[in-house]
């Protein structure tokens, strides 16, 4: 049949569609060294010829010939095997092994004698091989055939006086159609009588021959005796009608009838040989044996491997069980030669599946991962049953798929970012770093801020990231004294499909500068009132004048102030609380010391550099109010009079009533003690006016370590001030972690009462009213 034409129908066979047939891959399976005799045309699903099939190359003179082949399906894997029954046509004609056959008779031959022709080859079978013999009508001879022998009987004596020689034309038919036909010429030499041929020691001879064997072994020698002496029993040896393949495999020695090696034999091209040995005597008589040789197996072949199908990448999240690839092994030797064992090496989530004949599918066994492992190197190794066995490997490369499975994992687990109050806009604080082992845009990681407020502000307008490099920035400049910390959210978000992210908390702590100067809250601003501090004349040194109170909006060492006399009337006289700002006198108040006493104080921080602000301190050494010439002079309105002297009559009666009490509880107190001692604590009150908005107004202010009142009423046309007595608690420097914030009950619960102090141990208060008009 030509290439091309149509064999069968395999998807109407197979009840398949020629969607199907497409989709499932369907082919024709070979061995690699086998001809491709049938195709499928999977637009029809027909069974085509692909080569010229010759059944006598295939089969050779077997009497049935069946081509098989193997037909492949994929997904899911099915193996249809297909039987060719291959059908001998007439198209070879009968061949005699020589176109001249040379026979030798003596004329003594009696009727009737008989000699064997070699018969006529046909490599046709059945009815298209040789069907009979023509012997051209002649006048000595007839042809007697019987089965495979040919003979050539004589029907008359020779008489080689009259006819020498004889041509004879011999033809060989076949039952064919259209019949074919093949002829020889016998040429007959007429000679003495030689009557006896020669004879084989056996009808056929068998022989076993390992196949590779080397050249000139020695496969079997065949014997033949002739009963005549001389000429007439010399006998040599050839071959019959054999195949060319056979003249390249085998030689006959002419001589001794040893049958040698002188090609290459396998047993996978051929398995046994059926060879015609022809013996000849001197004179032309002759004899046929057959010889018959076994080729046996060796282990020469190594199994096979080939990939049929692989899916290449791999998704890593394929389920365990997943078939990725079919193999096939092929192994060309026979019986346990071509049992074949197949195995995958250890270490790889991957198994080798047994399935249909010698096919075996690629299956996965575990969870594949792309970020652990991104591409395996399978090798595939087959070995055979044989001895030694035989094996081969093939390695197969797969890659594995990435898929969006991981999220961004931030290097730690929370961030710190430190930054100094008045920061410049813009400023780097610090950047976050998350990792995402996937590929690709799945490892791609976005940094955004996550929403949220600060102060009751959008967290946006106070620090912005960079999406790309995860660089946090300041928006705004921070102060310290406003907040002096706050957290944020940054999220890392990948561009997988479906984004996977993870958040991250981010501290920001902003440090104190030095950056607000002390503010003095008494003595107040010069210009707002006149306030001044009235000072015993009996004053004895180390009594507490008066102090000056300060805060500072900074923090930490910046707000650790301390306080120093610049300038004063008498530098010997006052000394001020390098921390607690009180103002006590060095000695004793003398007659000589002027009456009105001005300090200039400075208050400075500990921050670097420095900030400090000063005030002035005003001081009156008098017993008396009236005794103060500035007081006197005031003027006052005629229309006030009257009520100024209703006021003074009053505040003598008043003084003289306290005059009294004061001298009684001294007398009491000097019973008590033995060395009474008087001190003058003149206070000063702090209206809450005079308190910065930031600070509440409590007792224990600035950097007092003891409680306080100071009250203090000067008017406009009065003549009247209120002083109190009141008890210190302790003389020491305020402590760095008691602030402004202290109430006078936790300053009391710390210290206590002191009864050591230089001042007086009982309040005494004096109400003294001025008015001035």
């Amino acid at each position: 049949m030509k290439r091309g034409s149509v064999i069968g129908n395999i998807a109407k066979d197979l009840g398949l569609t020629i969607r199907a047939l497409s989709n499932r891959r369907a082919r024709i399976d070979i061995d690699g060294t086998d001809e491709r005799y049938c195709e499928i045309n999977l637009n029809n699903g027909e069974l085509i010829v692909g080569e010229r099939i010759d059944r006598e190359g295939l089969c050779g003179d077997k009497a049935t010939c069946v081509l098989k082949q193997e037909l492949v399906l994929e997904n899911p894997l099915e193996l249809h095997r297909i039987s060719l029954h291959i059908q001998d046509i007439n198209d070879n004609s009968p061949q005699f092994k020589e176109e001249l056959i040379d026979i030798e008779i003596r004329e003594s031959a009696y009727r009737e004698a008989r000699y064997v022709i070699e018969e006529a080859h046909d490599e046709d079978i059945g009815q298209n091989s040789v069907q009979q013999y023509v012997l051209k009508k002649n006048d000595n001879f007839i042809l007697d055939v019987k089965g495979n022998t040919i003979e050539l009987v004589l029907e008359k004596e020779l008489d080689r006086e009259k006819q020498k020689e004889i041509n004879l034309l011999l033809t060989a038919l076949d039952g064919g159609s259209p019949q074919r036909s093949g002829t020889v010429v016998i040429h007959v030499t007429v000679l003495d009588a030689n009557d006896n041929a020669p004879v084989f020691s056996q009808a056929v001879y068998k022989a076993s021959l390992p196949e590779n064997s080397p050249v000139n072994t020695v496969v079997v020698t065949v014997s033949a005796a002739d009963a005549d002496e001389g000429v007439n029993g010399d006998v040599t040896y050839e071959f019959g009608h054999v195949t060319e393949e056979v003249k390249k495999i085998f030689n006959i020695d002419h001589k001794s009838g040893e049958i040698r090696v002188i090609g290459t034999v396998d047993y996978e091209s051929k398995t046994s040989f059926d060879i015609r040995v022809k013996a000849k005597d001197g004179l032309g008589l002759s004899s046929y044996t057959k010889v018959i040789i076994s080729v046996t197996d060796m282990n020469d072949n190594p199994p096979v491997v080939n990939i049929k199908s692989l899916s290449n990448p791999i998704a890593e999240n394929v389920s365990p069980g997943t078939e990725v690839g079919i193999i096939n092994v092929q192994d060309r030797d026979s019986e346990k030669n071509r049992q074949v064992h197949c195995y995958i090496q250890e270490g790889v989530p991957f198994k080798l599946i047994p399935s249909i004949k010698n096919y075996y599918s690629l299956v996965t066994t575990g969870q594949l991962d792309r970020e652990l492992v991104s591409d395996y190197n399978i090798t595939i190794t087959a070995t055979d049953q044989g001895s030694p066995p035989l094996s081969s490997s093939k390695t197969v490369h797969l890659s594995v798929a990435d898929i969006n499975d991981n999220p961004p994992v931030f290097d730690e687990q929370s961030y710190s970012a430190y930054v100094t109050e008045n920061n410049k806009p813009g400023s780097t604080l610090c950047s976050v770093s998350a990792r995402d082992p996937d590929w690709r845009q799945n490892g791609t990681v976005i940094y955004s801020l996550l929403p949220g407020e600060v102060n009751g502000a959008p967290v946006s307008s106070y620090l912005s990231v960079n999406g790309d490099t995860g660089v946090i920035h300041a928006v705004r400049s921070f102060d310290y004294e406003q907040f002096r910390s706050f957290k944020v959210h940054v999220m890392a978000r990948d561009n997988g499909s479906p984004p996977l992210s993870s958040n991250v908390t981010i501290s920001v702590f902003i440090s104190d500068v030095n950056d607000n100067s002390p503010q003095i809250l008494y003595p107040a601003p010069e210009g707002n009132s006149f306030m001044t501090e009235l000072i015993p004349k009996a004053a004895h040194g180390g009594s507490l004048v008066s102090k000056v109170i300060a805060v500072d909006a900074d923090s930490g060492q910046n707000a650790w102030l301390s306080y120093h006399i610049v300038k004063s009337t008498d530098p010997g006289l006052f000394s001020i609380g390098l921390h607690s700002g009180e103002i006590r006198t060095q000695r004793d108040i003398s007659e000589s010391d002027s009456m009105k006493q001005n300090l200039i104080v400075a208050v400075k921080d500990n921050g670097q550099p420095s900030l400090s602000a000063t005030c002035a301190m005003y001081l009156l050494i008098s017993d008396n109010l009236a005794e103060i010439p500035e007081l006197k002079d005031i003027s006052y309105d005629e229309k006030n009079s009257k009520l100024t002297s209703y006021l003074i009559i009053a505040l003598v009666s008043v003084s003289t009533f306290f005059l009294t009490f004061i001298i009684i509880i001294l007398g009491l107190r000097f019973c008590r003690r033995r060395k009474p001692k008087l001190l003058f604590d003149g206070a000063v009150a702090i209206p809450s006016a005079y308190l910065p908005p930031n600070y509440a107004d409590v007792d224990g202010t600035g950097t007092l370590r003891s409680t306080y009142n100071y009250d203090a009423y000067l008017t406009t046309g009065s003549r009247t001030s209120d002083f109190k007595f009141v008890t210190s608690y302790n003389d020491n420097t305020l402590p760095a972690d008691q602030t402004l914030r202290k109430s006078p009950t936790d300053f009391a619960d710390i210290f206590g009462d002191s009864d050591g102090s230089p001042e007086v141990g009982t309040d005494l208060v004096f109400n003294i009213f001025m008015l001035f008009d």
